[in-house]
């Protein structure tokens, strides 16, 4: 329902601005501004671009989830271009701004949706288990394609794509159809080509990920980073992800140039995991077999890599034990060229109720072999 809510809640500003501009003298309105929200723990600033001839800026907003037009209010912020308060912990809201002159209103700037939580990094917090989001079932089909233009013709029930380069008429496409959306980010990472970039701090950033050159293993103790990733589930839900991947969830394990302990990992995967269930989002647990034990109360389903080709599936049985799926994908040139081979692995698979695919290593939708048989 989160992305009917939140179509609802477009339209109902749509309409009022259109009240607005009906009740002005029709000519040069201001254009629309763009915003920005940045959080720091319960402090929010919400900044946004100058308009050409705005006399004023004014402030639309409503709780999330939306309530309906009452809930709906604005707040009349003269000619500043920036909005700060100091609110409550667990406070949520969708925030849009107006640019207003003697001649009309501007449309809508971006619609940003933010919820205040004050970072809690503690490896014994306990799970979030209140609230309402998707649980995929076991052997659920699915498709993962991150690289290239997205082919929405597989007849799976969940897709896992990326949440950057999804647009939400993508997404929107995807539900329509009656599929469930899963948006991948790199929690553990920094990648330079995200539009986040200029968030994160250099001594943040820890040494090159083997084999992803434009990749930086982050120092997953910061709170500026806790927020960066809160920000990321919060552009999931404004674009209507049923859930997400995060990716790069056992920086501890690798050569990631800061000295992360166990105990570490396991507070910043608790910790995306509660923030996600917060938001209505389901969340997967990427890799990070050492710690499945620990987390698989915390985490609705697995996605995996290469356990098979690396005997490691038997790790990932407290995740199938639960009724939670495990999503596996396997890379071998020697399952794509083998049929023979394929079919074992399948057979194993199913035995099991994992849910394997065989694809690219760019996931790039260049070849797909599904042990599901869609």
């Amino acid at each position: 329902m989160r992305d009917i809510k939140l179509n609802i809640f477009q339209l109902i500003l749509f309409t009022i601005l259109v009240f607005i501009s009906l009740t002005s003298v029709c000519a040069a309105k201001p254009s629309a501004p763009v915003i920005s929200v940045l959080k720091n723990n319960t402090l929010l600033s919400i900044a946004w671009s100058p308009v050409a001839n705005a006399q004023n800026y004014q402030l639309f907003y409503a709780p999330f989830p939306f309530l309906g037009v009452d809930t709906i209010a604005s707040v009349n912020l003269g000619d500043t271009l920036l909005f700060s308060a100091e609110l409550l912990d667990g406070d949520a809201f969708y925030v849009t701004v107006v640019a207003n002159n003697n001649e009309g209103s501007s449309d809508f700037s971006n619609i940003e949706l933010f919820f205040i939580s004050t970072v809690n990094l503690d490896s014994e917090v306990l799970a979030v288990t209140a609230g309402d989001w998707y649980k995929p079932e076991l052997s659920i089909s699915w498709q993962w394609q991150l690289n290239g233009v997205v082919n929405e013709d597989y007849q799976v029930s969940l897709f896992d794509i990326d949440l950057f380069d999804a647009p939400g008429s993508l997404i929107n496409n995807l539900k329509i159809s009656g599929k469930k959306v899963i948006c991948y980010f790199s929690a553990g990472s920094y990648e330079n080509f995200r539009a986040d970039v200029d968030k994160f701090n250099t001594n943040e950033l820890g040494n090159t990920l083997d084999g992803f050159p434009d990749e930086r293993w982050l120092d997953i103790r910061s709170e500026n980073i806790a927020n960066i990733m809160t920000s990321r589930l919060d552009m999931a839900v404004l674009k209507g992800c049923d859930g997400v991947e995060p990716d790069n969830m056992d920086a501890y394990v690798n050569d990631s140039g800061f000295d992360l302990t166990a105990n570490d990992q396991l507070a910043f995967n608790k910790f995306i995991a509660n923030e996600a269930h917060k938001r209505g989002l389901s969340v997967g647990l990427k890799n990070d077999l050492d710690q499945i034990q620990l987390l698989v109360n915390f985490f609705d389903f697995h996605v995996n890599e290469q356990c098979y080709e690396f005997n490691e599936c038997d790790t990932l049985k407290p995740f199938i034990d639960a009724g939670k799926p495990v999503l596996n994908v396997e890379y071998q040139q020697l399952l794509v060229d083998d049929e023979i081979a394929r079919d074992t692995l399948c057979k194993e698979s199913q035995l099991m109720q994992f849910s394997s695919l065989v694809l690219p290593l760019d996931l790039d939708d260049t070849f797909r072999f599904s042990c599901n048989n869609i």
